[in-house]
């Protein structure tokens, strides 16, 4: 498979060719994310396969692991081919227990993007997200500092271009009165539609919108919804909410983490599902149920 076969094309998110199709590379770590991988050449695997089946666009954070997803990257990948694009973000670290607690100074963002080079094995980072709320949802408040902070390392050329993750409106305008932003990353699925105007919003100034969890917070009568769509398809959840997302909007772009390789090309495949106007209806009501 080759980068013009991947389903949905690309998308260009500042000066960089991203496959809509991209791979989330956090299940690499660990189980809970902490620590090296049970089968760490099924993890190099994973990732040699993702660059051969044409996608130019993974996601990755310092604190996954910690380190050892960024490391795996580098072990895997490196000299990166020039069209492969590494998307990282900063603002968590990484506790005793494997808790995620912010760092968000000024000092401590500096510090990563310098662990984020060193890891990757890079001179400058294509993409950083800052992460601004929990694990699901935007946290009100503030983040000039701290985005500020991220555009000064851009402006010395560690950065090439700035995101921003679980963030709101107000945020997101706040960052752009500081620094364009090239991307949005948001929990966002069929059953969690809370972003939908703003998707719609971000697609007209030519910003991306990454989703991430496309199977979580489903409640039961919502997963036995999604399930009956896909038994009638022939195809698995996974496929469906893959599908469904490409789907939504063209500034869309996925990133589906397995450790697996045949579930790597399950899920490329299963993302150039075509839904039928019905099944897009039925699962449309998904969404429309919870927000009622």
């Amino acid at each position: 498979m080759t980068q013009n076969t991947l389903p949905g094309g690309t998308y260009r998110a500042g000066d960089l060719d991203l496959t809509r199709v991209g791979y989330g590379a956090m299940q690499l770590a660990g189980p809970g994310v902490f620590g090296p991988p049970a089968d760490h050449d099924g993890a190099i695997a994973v990732l040699r396969a993702a660059v051969e089946a044409g996608i130019t666009h993974i996601d990755t954070a310092e604190f996954y692991g910690p380190h050892v997803t960024n490391e795996l990257i580098r072990e895997a990948l490196a000299p990166y081919p020039d069209a492969l694009h590494i998307v990282t973000k900063v603002g968590a670290e990484r506790d005793a227990d494997g808790g995620w607690p912010h760092a968000r100074s000024p000092q401590q963002l500096r510090d990563q993007v310098h662990q984020n080079l060193r890891s990757l094995g890079l001179e400058r980072l294509d993409v950083v997200n800052l992460r601004v709320g929990g694990f699901d949802r935007p946290e009100p408040g503030s983040l000039a500092e701290q985005f500020g902070a991220l555009a000064d390392l851009q402006q010395e050329g560690l950065i090439r271009h700035l995101g921003l993750s679980t963030v709101d409106r107000a945020q997101l305008a706040e960052a752009r009165a500081i620094a364009p932003v090239v991307c949005v990353q948001n929990f966002y699925n069929i059953a969690n539609r809370e972003d939908d105007a703003f998707i719609d919003e971000l697609a007209a100034e030519g910003i991306a919108y990454v989703p991430y969890f496309p199977l979580g917070g489903f409640t039961p009568v919502q997963s036995g919804a999604l399930s009956g769509v896909a038994e009638r398809l022939g195809a698995s959840t996974m496929a469906v909410a893959l599908a469904w997302l490409l789907q939504r909007s063209p500034n869309l772009l996925l990133i589906p983490g397995t450790s697996s390789v045949a579930h790597l090309r399950e899920n490329i495949a299963g993302a150039g599902l075509e839904l039928p106007e019905d099944a897009v209806a039925e699962l449309d009501a998904i969404g429309a149920r919870a927000a009622a």
